[in-house]
């Protein structure tokens, strides 16, 4: 059976998989990062766990994968196939693209930045299937999106398309760490709504998921701090709406686990500001921690298409 190796990077953990032409997952496994022992431990450690899928492919399916696609964080090259930088990793100016090729015999391998590729598996296959224009906003330590237009995510000029958690909601307002001051992010990220209610209640281990309880039982003091984090919420998404137009917003990440809670209000927020644009369908992610995995599949399918058309 024809298959592909699948790697999802994050911080402290990968996740990986061998996949199907449909995005399917075909096996799946998980594994430590190693960032402990520093940026190279990382790289061996990525390496060494596709080689290991590559040849449980060849035994379980008679031939070995076809190609493999790799997303990691931080800002990614994937024209040249590096990995830039990632601070959580350690590493610059990594040539993956080629490591990872080199190690599994010359397959081709695309490379992808993490949050575009499970936006590209989101609007592919998952919550924004059918959708010929959609935003991908997951919502964890911090803000990212993914800007999907006829099946594929726009990058950019440079690779920052889709930034939102930068976008600033609040002007003079919480000091970023990229610069700037009141960037989304810091107002509507999950870990922005655990500092407000851990600072709320004097518990400095409240987190979101104890804030959106509160909200459910009716807390004065949850109330109002998720209700602030979904106002500034809004209005970034309102602001990428107006320049972006899109089919329908996907949310994701840890927030968007506070389901209704979230999603009412959110809904309600966003439709008071809009005038004259036409109001996209706010849904959550349907793939959930399986995104990185499967966009990563359809990276290294989508790039077995064009190599095998271009022979």
């Amino acid at each position: 059976m024809r298959h592909v190796i699948a790697l999802d990077v994050g911080g402290t953990g990968m996740k990986a998989a061998l996949a199907g032409p449909g995005g399917e997952l075909l096996h799946q496994d998980r594994r430590p990062t190693g960032r402990d022992r520093g940026p190279e431990a990382v790289v061996e450690s990525i390496l060494e766990f596709a080689a290991d899928l590559g040849a449980l492919g060849t035994r379980r399916f008679g031939t070995p994968p076809a190609a493999a696609g790799v997303a990691v964080p931080g800002i990614v090259d994937d024209a040249r196939g590096l990995a830039v930088y990632a601070a959580n990793l350690g590493w610059r100016d990594v040539p993956l693209r080629t490591l990872l090729s080199d190690r599994l015999g010359g397959v081709p391998v695309a490379l992808g930045h993490d949050v575009r590729t499970g936006g590209l598996a989101e609007g592919r296959i998952g919550a924004g299937r059918g959708a010929d224009r959609f935003l991908f906003v997951p919502l964890g330590t911090g803000i990212a999106g993914a800007i999907g237009i006829d099946g594929r995510v726009e990058g950019g000029a440079h690779g920052f398309a889709g930034e939102i958690g930068h976008v600033v909601v609040r002007p003079a307002g919480v000091p970023c760490p990229c610069g700037q001051r009141g960037c989304l992010e810091r107002y509507a990220s999950a870990s922005a709504v655990g500092q407000a209610w851990a600072a709320a209640t004097g518990d400095p281990a409240a987190d979101a998921a104890d804030c959106a309880k509160a909200v459910d039982s009716g807390d004065v003091r949850a109330l109002r701090v998720w209700q602030e984090a979904v106002d500034a919420l809004a209005d970034g998404l309102v602001t990428a709406l107006t320049l972006l137009d899109p089919r329908a917003l996907i949310i994701g990440g840890g927030l968007a686990e506070a389901g209704e809670t979230l999603f009412t209000p959110l809904r309600e927020a966003v439709a008071r500001r809009l005038t004259f644009q036409t109001p996209p369908s706010i849904v959550p992610a349907a793939l959930g921690d399986t995104a990185g995995c499967r966009g990563a599949g359809l990276l290294a399918w989508d790039l077995l298409d064009r190599t095998e058309e271009a022979t």
